[in-house]
């Protein structure tokens, strides 16, 4: 689970970077209510395995690119 909490602290804090450069208006009071924890893909209580791939030094910094704020969710997969 804190492996899981980190990577999705580590895209919270890409996306709301992205966001400030793309000139949308990001309020302090809304980053403050920002949680890891409330996003579908985690579950307190499942079952999780993670396999330590073969990174190159700063690797971790090699995110994939993130959605289009302006895209429809129909438009994710």
């Amino acid at each position: 689970m804190n492996c899981a909490t980190l990577w999705t602290t580590v895209y919270l804090d890409a996306a709301v970077r992205q966001l400030k450069v793309q000139g949308y208006p990001v309020r302090e009071e809304d980053m403050a209510r920002l949680s890891p924890f409330v996003h579908s893909h985690l579950g307190v209580h499942g079952t999780y395995t993670f396999a330590l791939p073969d990174l190159a030094p700063g690797a971790i910094r090699d995110l994939r690119d993130l959605r289009d704020p302006d895209a429809s969710e129909d438009d994710e997969i």
